[in-house]
């Protein structure tokens, strides 16, 4: 039975850790004067603007997932909304009606996978985008390759882009994916297992269900 592999730092029961990416934090200057309602699409969002402005917490947020949420609301911040749907594209379709007319502030990394803003602006929304953090790879020679056996959790596309920069895939290996929209990152010649639900702690359940099957 091959261990639980998360590709991040964040500690999870019932896995290990092989932190292939790392975020780095903005040293900049956000103000959140005049805007309505401000926009999270992860925790790192969160912890970055926590860390450039505390003004943010006044605020109504509009956030993408219960994890972001919680980061929110244990810094004191005020979730007005949270997403049904954790993929950005249909985040923005559920707000959009709510925000129409509005001036948001979405705060966010240097790489979007969604047509959040886009989506937004063509409904009315008066968007502007401040990119606080960034997802960079983790050096290759600080990292160990998974032993044979292994069920691998990729929770977003930088997790795909920087394992497969590190290490070469094991026919003895086991992919679970997060959702289709990471999935559609995986290379096409690796099967993989798509969580039902867009949580690490469920691909990992589901990584321990294939392992006692």
């Amino acid at each position: 039975m091959g261990d639980i592999y998360v590709l991040s730092a964040k500690k999870y029961a019932g896995a290990k850790n092989l932190p292939v990416i790392h975020f780095d934090y903005y040293d900049t200057e956000v103000s959140v004067n005049g805007y309505d309602a401000l926009i999270f699409t992860s925790k790192n969002g969160v912890q970055a603007l926590d860390q450039i402005n505390g003004c943010w917490k006044s605020k109504p947020i509009y956030s993408i997932g219960s994890a972001t949420s919680k980061a929110v609301k244990a810094l004191g911040g005020n979730v007005v909304y949270e997403a049904k749907s954790s993929y950005g594209d249909n985040f923005a379709e559920e707000i959009k009606a709510r925000l129409s007319g509005k001036k948001v502030l979405f705060l966010r990394p240097k790489t979007v996978t969604s047509e959040l803003n886009t989506i937004l602006r063509d409904a009315g929304v008066i968007l502007d985008e401040e990119i606080i953090y960034e997802t960079k790879c983790t050096d290759c020679n600080r990292l160990e390759k998974p032993p044979a056996g292994s069920y691998i959790i990729f929770s977003s596309p930088s997790t795909i882009e920087c394992f497969f920069r590190c290490f070469d895939w094991e026919s003895s290996y086991t992919a679970v994916v997060i959702g289709t929209k990471t999935a559609s990152y995986m290379p096409e010649n690796i099967p993989f297992l798509l969580s039902e639900k867009q949580t690490i702690d469920a691909c990992i359940a589901l990584a321990q269900q294939k392992q006692t099957s």
